[in-house]
């Protein structure tokens, strides 16, 4: 049987309460692969701090009674870090006009239960409530469909992401590095993906 769930919403300095929490599954989710990141607690909770700060910022959380299971973020571009707006700066499109996605990290005895679509739903509607965006972005890391790491029962998320509306924007490329388990620093290649925000009727 299913463990129940709820979805919550958290924004600006409400984020704060659960950083630690959020941080802890991040890197445990983290660990997988695409991501192969093998990140420290510190790093996390202060990476997620910077949504805190961000007056207009949104954490979603996925709750088993007080148990973080599921989380998402979601910033203004203009709030985020300068290797995450330049993509957009060099295609001309104004950072203003964009809501940042950060990354979803779920638990794999949660997922099937259209979480993935609560998160995406809960942030979407944020920034169509703002009022003043025109895109929705996100970004994934590029890896290698040959690479050896690759679990043979992996499936990626394209076709999620596609069947939401979103498009793979090969040209919009950022590079990040972080620590992958057992390889040390190592750079990444990450490609956004846009959709064209609706507004609200």
């Amino acid at each position: 049987m299913d463990s129940p769930h709820t979805i919550g919403l958290f924004r600006g300095p409400e984020i704060l309460p659960w950083l630690a929490d959020t941080a802890r599954l991040r890197i445990s989710v983290f660990r997988e692969w695409p991501y192969l990141y093998e990140g420290s607690f510190e790093s996390e909770r202060d990476y997620l701090a910077a949504y805190a700060q961000s007056k207009e910022s949104l954490l979603v959380l996925a709750l088993d009674g007080d148990e973080v299971v599921g989380a998402s973020t979601g910033m203004q571009l203009a709030d985020s870090e300068p290797a995450f707006r330049q993509p957009f700066v060099e295609q001309g499109m104004p950072v203003e006009s964009v809501f940042y996605f950060g990354e979803s990290v779920l638990l794999p005895a949660y997922r099937g239960r259209g979480i993935g679509h609560a998160f995406f739903d809960s942030r979407e509607a944020h920034a169509r409530a703002l009022g003043r965006f025109q895109w929705t972005a996100f970004c994934s890391v590029d890896r290698d469909a040959g690479d050896a790491r690759r679990p043979d029962d992996y499936r990626p998320n394209d076709a999620f992401w596609s069947k939401r509306g979103y498009q793979s924007r090969p040209g919009m490329t950022m590079r990040l590095p972080w620590q992958e388990a057992g390889r040390g620093e190592v750079d990444h290649s990450l490609t956004f993906w846009l959709r064209e925000l609706e507004q609200a009727a």
